[in-house]
């Protein structure tokens, strides 16, 4: 069999081609590098806004806005499973707030109202005669873990109509006793049907490491959201401070 060679010309040719091909390639790869790290350079010069850099700040706001807007609806909610899908044991995991124990003989639920001249108080009782509620589903972590859980309380929004708490605000904030953890959350998040204060756990009452006495349970956001030992409620027109908004994480912390 005959082998087709080239001329000397078109063996040039070719070669100028791929020398070309070649040095575009590097040459687009050095620009992408020299881009990537003027890019990183800007970036790392910038401000901090709650945490995180200015330009990532202004994007995780911009998403919740999208999410709070497009996104979130109280006839979206999450999926729910049969009890037997759930753990034996809640996963736990984080334990600021939790450092003290808890005397249940004087713990109350202390709720803050813009228009109360002192705070609303509930006792544990006060909030187990409301109607109960049981929700079962899958838990997610902003770690990437998730895990199927079922929980027993009272709805937030039942909580409220009882209390004839006004709901025309725009903010719910939650702390721990000790006010070492603290989050904050959209009025329409907080009193989504599936938001619930919860006080059992798989039929059973909620353990010291999973926020014994009263925890909140909101399946609408990640579990940063999901405050352990409540202890005020306070509801306002202003933002709230937020834990780990303040280390740079997502406001919102919609799913």
């Amino acid at each position: 069999m005959s082998q087709v060679k080239n001329n000397p010309e078109q063996e040039q040719s070719i070669e100028k081609t791929i020398t070309r091909r070649t040095f575009l390639s590097f040459a687009t790869l050095g620009v992408g590098a020299v881009g990537s790290y003027l890019g990183w350079r800007w970036l790392h010069g910038q401000s901090e806004v709650d945490g995180a850099l200015a330009p990532l700040r202004t994007m995780l706001e911009t998403n919740s806005s999208v999410n709070q807007s497009v996104v979130f609806s109280e006839t979206h909610t999450a999926p729910e499973y049969p009890r037997s899908s759930a753990a034996t044991e809640p996963r736990t995991n984080g334990d600021v707030g939790l450092d003290s124990d808890v005397d249940i003989a004087e713990w109350k639920l202390n709720v803050k109202h813009p228009t109360a001249m002192t705070p609303l108080s509930a006792t544990l009782d006060d909030i187990k005669a409301l109607p109960k509620t049981d929700i079962v589903f899958e838990f997610k972590c902003v770690e990437g873990w998730s895990e199927i859980q079922y929980w027993s309380g009272v709805r937030l929004i039942d909580f409220f109509h009882h209390y004839n708490l006004q709901q025309n605000y725009h903010y719910v904030g939650m702390t721990t006793p000790d006010e070492e953890y603290y989050i904050g959350l959209d009025m329409a998040s907080a009193l989504h049907p599936q938001t619930i204060l919860a006080y059992e756990s798989n039929g059973t009452t909620i353990s010291s490491e999973q926020g014994y006495p009263l925890r909140l349970v909101i399946p609408v956001k990640y579990g940063i959201k999901n405050l352990k030992r409540i202890g005020t409620i306070a509801i306002s027109n202003e933002r709230p401070p937020d834990y780990w908004a303040e280390q740079g994480y997502d406001y919102y912390a919609g799913l």
